[in-house]
């Protein structure tokens, strides 16, 4: 059977265009709000918090192996979260009465893009809703930091044996023996409250009816892409662009990973079969030359 070169594009631009269109139809999948309720999660409520930074200070000293950035290691204020530190309190102040405080750190997605992109599963979402990292698997490709929308995970740039660092929930030094996360343990004012996500919704809901006047009636990651383990209540006249944090939609971005990955690897279309079309072409085009020595030359006069 004889291919033409024209054909054979028409052939792969139509199976590529099925593909994509199937992917579309598969990214509208909604997320079950409910599947969530039972993962643990934290609520942070900007309208308590005063900076006093003793969550981002028990969080250093409870983890071993985090080292105190610079050289004086009395002095310790980072502006960001990084490989020395799981979660920070940044201020963000637009005039002298429009302020707030707001803890900044991995919010554990419900749906996370590290675990998608990973490409030796060294992410992995538990069944209580931590997002957990196994330093053994991982390979160093740093995709995880590409593809996290907030920024969450970063890499030890300057270590000998470079692992990816992030906030872990206490997983292992604190939930394991029953307790909670060291950061809300020291809040001396109530300002991080740690339990089960479907209640802390409820609890951030109550208390946005009951004092209106306080609070901005969003609440953010109850559903920005798919959902958060870790929520955030802000005050009425500050919005969460003001604390830095971007307003995504509700599809998580894990579903455009996968739709790509299907339109290409299911729909008729994956490497396998492509470069098997090209190689037939490759070959009906050799063969129809050997068998008539003149055809080339003929298509150079036309």
């Amino acid at each position: 059977m004889s291919v033409s070169r024209r054909d054979f594009f028409k052939l792969t631009a139509s199976a590529v265009s099925g593909g994509l269109i199937a992917a579309k139809s598969l990214s509208a999948a909604e997320i079950n709000q409910e599947k969530y309720a039972d993962n643990y999660a934290m609520l942070n409520d900007c309208t308590k918090c005063i900076g006093c930074r003793g969550c981002q200070t028990a969080c250093k000293k409870s983890h071993e192996g985090l080292s105190h950035t610079g050289n004086d290691s009395r002095y310790d204020m980072p502006l960001d979260i990084n490989a020395d530190n799981y979660t920070v309190i940044h201020l963000f102040k637009e005039t002298d009465d429009k302020w707030s405080f707001v803890k900044k750190q991995c919010l554990h997605c419900n749906e996370p893009s590290c675990q998608s992109v990973c490409p030796v599963a060294a992410f992995h979402k538990r069944d209580d809703g931590i997002v957990s990292y196994d330093s053994g698997k991982c390979i160093g490709c740093r995709y995880c930091l590409v593809a996290c929308p907030f920024n969450a995970p970063t890499f030890e740039y300057d270590s000998a044996t470079p692992k990816v660092q992030k906030c872990d929930f206490c997983k292992d030094i604190r939930i394991a023996k029953g307790e909670t996360p060291v950061c809300a343990d020291v809040c001396p004012r109530g300002a991080i409250k740690f339990g089960k996500r479907g209640d802390l919704l409820k609890e951030a809901k109550r208390r946005i009816k009951n004092n209106p006047d306080k609070y901005n009636t969003h609440i953010y990651g109850e559903a920005e892409i798919g959902g958060t383990s870790v929520l955030y209540l802000a005050p009425k006249d500050i919005s969460f662009a003001d604390l830095g944090y971007k307003m995504y939609g509700e599809t998580p971005p894990i579903e455009l990973h996968e739709s790509i990955q299907h339109g290409i690897f299911k729909y008729w279309i994956p490497p396998v079969a492509l470069y098997g079309a090209l190689g037939l072409l490759a070959y009906n085009n050799m063969k129809k030359h050997k068998s008539n020595p003149l055809s080339e030359e003929t298509d150079n006069e036309s």
